[in-house]
């Protein structure tokens, strides 16, 4: 049998089986995945991640094609003399394709990611603290502030009011400044499809829009310490009005020892009593 042939097999055996595998990525397996639609960044990552495994799911095809093909088609019998195969030095028509098409799927991901960045969620995932680009229009900040071993949030629009409390108003695009005042943390909201490291001295941004009312996990996805296991709480997405009630007895409450806190900045000094006053 000609080396023809069997490319000739192996490549109705791709097309046949990319035309059973993708319809389950795009329609079934994409949509299901995490950390699912609770927020803009959510589904931008959803979005993100089906289409890498739509691009990629052609050559997975193949490769497993390939090798399914291989192990049946060139199987030594067993009164068969072994003895090596011919000589191959290459298949020009081949190795043009396969450099052709994966050429064209990395260029296709590398616009694809680039035109990402510029979405209109803003390119802000806790990578530092000047993003490419940002929303526009209103934002709530928020700082996330790690020590060992708790979150704590801070409310910069509000009297800089700190609680431990992490409530945030549906609809509204809010923006995470991510910080420690010790060791290294990463302050992980899964189901808010936000991760972003808390290092000492730096502001790492993030930004994320909540679609949905709900509760959702935060811990520290960085080990940071004897009790990092423990260091995690829950935050809530609720309506607007509520927010505002909610905000407004943290400050009621918080205003007695709202004096001790350090006029808000986007980084504190390490130091635990100077950051006391």
């Amino acid at each position: 049998m000609s080396l023809t042939s069997h490319g000739g097999r192996i490549g109705a055996l791709t097309v046949i089986g990319t035309a059973i595998v993708l319809p389950l990525v795009i329609f079934v397996l994409g949509p299901n995945m995490p950390p699912g639609d609770w927020t803009n960044a959510g589904k931008s990552q959803v979005f993100d991640n089906t289409v890498l495994l739509a691009v990629m799911t052609p050559f997975t095809v193949f490769i497993l094609v390939y090798i399914g093909y291989a192990v049946t088609m060139f199987r030594a019998k067993p009164d068969e003399e072994l003895r090596d195969g011919p000589p191959i030095r290459g298949h020009f028509v081949s190795q043009v394709v396969w450099l052709v098409t994966t050429t064209a799927a990395v260029l296709f991901l590398a616009i694809f990611g680039s035109a990402e960045l510029f979405a209109s969620n803003g390119s802000g995932g806790g990578s530092g603290p000047n993003p490419i680009a940002t929303p526009g229009g209103n934002v709530l900040p928020v700082q996330v502030i790690g020590q060992q071993w708790e979150f704590t949030y801070r409310y910069p629009t509000y009297g800089g009011v700190e609680t431990a409390e992490l409530m945030l108003p549906v609809n509204t695009e809010i923006e995470f400044h991510v910080t420690s005042l010790d060791a290294i943390h990463s302050f992980w909201a899964y189901q808010l499809g936000v991760k972003a490291d808390a290092n000492p001295g730096v502001d790492n941004i993030a930004f994320v829009k909540p679609t949905k009312v709900g509760a959702f996990q935060v811990r520290c996805a960085e080990l940071c310490g004897i009790w990092h296991g423990y260091m995690f709480d829950t935050g809530h997405v609720v309506q607007s009005s509520q927010f505002a009630s909610w905000i407004k007895q943290q400050r009621q409450a918080f205003s007695a020892v709202q004096r001790y806190l350090p006029k808000y900045a986007t980084t504190y000094s390490p130091d635990p009593v100077a950051r006391a006053g």
